[in-house]
């Protein structure tokens, strides 16, 4: 009988005991994986090289206060600025509270030149651009709503109270199902209705300025100057890389590393407890089967290494249905519906399984290491007195 059959047999004697214990390291390791998965996708950013030229600038004081649309010229005469394209969060919903998706008030001429991962048909973009009232939507909520080219459709103002009735004149593709979660409007056509309103203090403002530098190179020089250009105005400003701004919406969480780690720390303490109770288990059923492989000349070496390769097969195997079940199933899954856009699917990467499979024999070698020791250093005849 080769060694790896005899792990085998030994590991599945009782086949009950055996599968129920894969299943609660399947299971922890299950959640590790969508947690850390989570997260990863949380701080998933574009790879493209357009979005490493790209900054955001706000308010220095709140995401949620304005600033001057004449900032717009500014800021377009600051030296390696490329592009610059107004950007507005309009926060409203669809039809219904559930059918919430990012939404933004803009430039309908330039948003595509600094967004030039988003592929839209020209004839599309050129009848976005000639309709105020016009509207291009990701490729993702298309799916999502069945919405069609010329298809009218009516935003509801939760943060304004305004809504907007827009027609579909495009529809645009991005790398990512998240990416293509969006729907771009007339800034115009927004600041209008809310001039209609006679809402102070709303008239020519918007939320962000998006920036595309003219290279790489010039993105730290561009964002210092840019805050000391308007450190002394009325509404100074906060610049930051895209991939920045980002994570910033992730801190608003809370701490989400510190909980995340928490949660980690305590399924790996479950999963250690659950393994090391079958392997103690096992080891005092053997008892007998240790000292008679002791007199048939089997060292303690090579008991040691038989020992622990069987809670390293259970730890695997529990690997295998919890890492693998986890990447096989989010991979096909789609949360659109309920990430309101924000998260289509969650990323289990190669990383996230090897360190998944890390964990998976750490855990089988700690858990076993005091049962298995201890079985190994019993002499025969304290093994056979037991009996």
């Amino acid at each position: 009988m080769s060694y790896l059959r005899l792990i085998w047999k030994n590991a599945m004697r009782n086949r009950v005991r055996s599968l129920l214990t894969i299943f609660c390291v399947g299971i922890s390791l299950f959640l590790l994986t969508t947690i850390i998965a989570f997260w990863t996708t949380l701080n998933q950013t574009s790879a493209s090289q357009d979005a490493q030229l790209r900054v955001i600038v706000r308010h220095a004081v709140s995401l949620t206060v304005p600033l001057p649309m004449a900032y717009n010229q500014e800021l377009a005469r600051i030296p390696g600025v490329q592009q610059v394209v107004p950007l507005q969060w309009f926060g409203g919903v669809y039809i219904d509270d559930k059918n919430f998706f990012p939404q933004f008030a803009t430039d309908a001429a330039t948003i595509f030149d600094v967004y030039s991962e988003y592929q839209v048909a020209p004839e599309q973009r050129a009848s976005f651009v000639k309709d105020r009232t016009g509207v291009i939507v990701g490729k993702t909520l298309v799916d999502r709503f069945g919405w069609q080219i010329d298809q009218r459709i009516t935003l509801i103002g939760r943060i304004f109270p305004v809504d907007l009735t827009l027609t579909i004149r495009g529809i645009y593709t991005a790398p990512t199902k998240e990416d293509a979660s969006a729907v771009f409007f007339h800034r115009e056509y927004w600041n209008e209705a809310l001039k209609q309103l006679a809402i102070p203090g709303m008239s020519d403002m918007t939320g962000t300025f998006l920036i595309k530098a003219r290279n790489a190179e010039e993105v730290s020089r561009l964002i210092d100057a840019i805050d000391t250009h308007f450190q002394n105005t009325l509404a100074p400003t906060k610049t930051e890389t895209e991939k920045a701004f980002q994570l910033g919406f992730v801190s608003m969480l809370g701490n989400v590393k510190l909980l995340i780690a928490s949660v980690n720390a305590v399924v790996l303490f479950a999963i250690l407890l659950v393994v090391a109770n079958t392997m103690a288990i096992a080891m005092r059923e053997r008892t007998r089967e240790v000292a008679i492989m002791k007199t048939l000349g089997f060292h303690r070496a090579a008991l040691l290494t038989l020992l622990v390769a069987e809670a390293l097969l259970i730890c695997v195997c529990g690997w295998v249905v919890g890492g693998l079940g986890g990447w096989a199933l989010w991979s096909n899954v789609d949360l659109t519906n309920i990430g309101g856009g924000f998260l289509s699917t969650l990323y289990v990467t190669p990383t996230i399984l090897g360190l998944g499979l890390l964990v998976a024999l750490l855990l089988g070698c700690c858990s076993a290491g005091i049962p298995v020791w201890r079985a190994t250093r019993i002499t025969v005849a304290q093994a056979l007195r037991r009996l």
